[in-house]
């Protein structure tokens, strides 16, 4: 019996307390939640000033603290999450050695290396989008028209992991609501029961709600609305995920304290969950490409625009690394801990869906009703705290570089372009949740994020390039565009037609032994480097005037 199908300890509680409707008090929390942040979204509203800049950047206002919550809380998505502990249960603890101790690092080192320079780039210049200091830095239209299909076509990967997962989580909190109902049944093609999801709230369902709520926060708040709404549930998964490792630790190990519990539940897990050992090596330092890709997130280089001031970036890279550890460490560790000996029996490889409910199962059966309900809001916080940053940069590129560049900067008023970007919002959540639902909950939360960071990974190079290298041509960083994408399409074809979306690896020969295993995202960031180097060695390099403007 897999641990998905045994019987929800929940509903044997609700059943010797009928005061508790299985699955209600949760559904109860996450509305009274989901109400609080659309209350806080439309406060925020009353502080908006009308203007393109002030929806878009917060008139460039926020301090560090803001800065910092709101940067951490739209990098630490439902694939920090849900995604992790799911990957953990199939993969074992070298999750976190793949990304989260590499991501503290280099989430930190570009913060610094690059946030800092394109903040005093856009400060000077008037940017608020990287294709906008793409253009400029260049002096290439036809780059920033070429950038926009990429960067809208990466992010809507990254907005389907928050989409997914969020039905995803809602169905597992709120099962046995309603299992008479139609929609609330989940059954296998067989007509099997699941037990662990059946009479929740259907994940189209869930996921409709949270768009929705998201939605109308960033509609009417825009980046200061998106600010402080990332702030509090920040602060919301942050608390809440300590307290969700305690009491699951405590359950499951049974001992008197935290330390002992954590003991037991190490010496639980079999040797092969525990360690790395059954983890190529190469594969292993190969993931250390994809945090990369945060220097190239359109929604946190938007981010970047909003800081007052340089200084305000200095408390974002001490303290992002501490945070990364506080949000991993326990979502890995409840993730292994489901494979030890200390939990009933289950198959040592679940399903895509089962692994994506993991988080959301152990909350369910090792709380209570009403803690589990809070818990499911600080799972719900962290997926929300990352579509809406998404929503809101794809809306802005859309207006500054689509409409405001070739309709003409004064053409519009502030106010129309304010719609523009809101109109544009609206058809991205639409065709985002529509998507959801053909690819449905089995897709894989961990496989969906890693190809999208491998996309923004593979363009890393020329961003380092257009910031340090005055010898990248328009060229170069066309052909570094074109070589990213193609590669990303053929790698992505080949891994969807050997069914091997999560599990596949590049295989390099190397001697008479096995060849050595990369991830893909080697692949594609080197193809990116390659082309953008030796193009611009060989073209027209930009103008002295140009080179003045930006190294001068």
């Amino acid at each position: 019996m897999s641990l998905l199908d045994q019987p929800l300890l929940l509903a044997a509680e609700a059943a010797a307390a009928p005061a508790y409707h299985p699955g209600l008090p949760q559904l109860i929390i996450i509305l009274v939640y989901l109400s609080l942040l659309l209350g806080l979204g439309m406060f925020s509203s009353r502080l908006f000033s009308g203007t393109r800049e002030d929806y878009q950047t917060a008139s460039h206002s926020i301090g560090p603290f803001l800065l910092l919550m709101s940067i951490f809380g739209t990098t630490m998505t439902a694939f920090a999450l849900v995604g992790s502990s799911g990957q953990a249960y199939k993969e074992g603890i070298g999750v976190y050695g793949m990304m989260a101790s590499s991501s503290g690092i280099i989430h930190s080192l570009c913060f610094f290396l690059i946030g800092v320079k394109v903040w005093s780039f856009a400060r000077r210049h008037g940017y608020t989008t990287q294709i906008e200091f793409f253009r400029d830095r260049l002096d290439s239209d036809f780059l920033g028209l070429l950038m926009f299909p990429i960067l809208v076509g990466l992010v809507i990967p990254y907005l389907l992991v928050g989409v997914i997962s969020s039905g995803v989580v809602i169905q597992g909190l709120t099962a046995g609501l309603a299992p008479d109902w139609s929609w609330f049944q989940a059954t296998k093609p067989d007509g099997e029961v699941i037990r662990a999801l059946h009479g929740g709230v259907p994940p189209w369902l869930g996921s409709m709600v949270i768009c929705v709520v998201v939605l109308i926060y960033v509609f009417f708040g825009g980046m200061r609305g998106t600010t402080w709404a990332n702030t509090f549930q920040t602060l919301v998964f942050m608390v809440l995920g300590i307290i969700t490792f305690y009491v699951i630790a405590d359950r499951l190990g049974k001992q008197d304290g935290l330390m002992q519990n954590l003991r037991v539940l190490g010496e639980s897990v079999p040797k092969e969950f525990s360690t790395r050992t059954e983890m190529s090596k190469m594969k292993f330092f190969s993931y250390l490409l994809i945090p990369l890709s945060v220097g190239m997130f359109p929604h946190l280089f938007q981010h970047w625009m909003t800081a007052k001031s340089a200084k305000a970036f200095k408390v974002p890279v001490i303290f992002h690394p501490l945070f990364i550890m506080i949000v991993w460490v326990p979502c890995v560790l409840v993730g292994v801990w489901a494979q030890g000996s200390l939990m009933p029996a289950m198959p040592p490889k679940p399903s895509l869906e089962s692994a994506n409910s993991i988080l959301p199962f152990l909350v369910k059966t090792q709380t209570g009703p009403i803690l589990g309900g809070f818990l499911a809001a600080g799972i719900l916080a962290a997926i929300m705290s990352s579509l809406d940053s998404q929503f809101l940069c794809i809306g802005t590129i859309f207006n500054n570089d689509i409409v405001r560049h070739y309709a003409g900067k004064d053409r519009f008023t502030d106010k129309q372009q304010v719609m523009f970007t809101r109109l544009f919002i609206i058809g991205i959540v639409a065709v985002t949740y529509i998507i959801s639902l053909i690819l449905g909950t089995k897709s894989s939360v961990f496989a969906l994020g890693v190809w999208c960071f491998s996309g923004f990974s593979a363009l890393f190079p020329i961003i380092i390039a257009a910031l340090y290298w005055r010898g990248l041509t328009a060229a170069g960083a066309i052909c570094g565009v074109l070589a990213a994408i193609a590669s990303w399409g053929t790698l992505f074809f080949m891994a969807t037609a050997h069914g091997e979306l999560g599990e596949f690896v590049l295989e390099i020969p190397w001697g008479e032994g096995e060849p050595l295993q990369v991830m893909p995202v080697a692949g594609m960031f080197f193809s990116t480097l390659i082309a953008t180097v030796v193009v611009s060695l060989f073209t027209k390099k930009p103008s002295e005037e140009k080179i003045a403007k930006f190294f001068g």
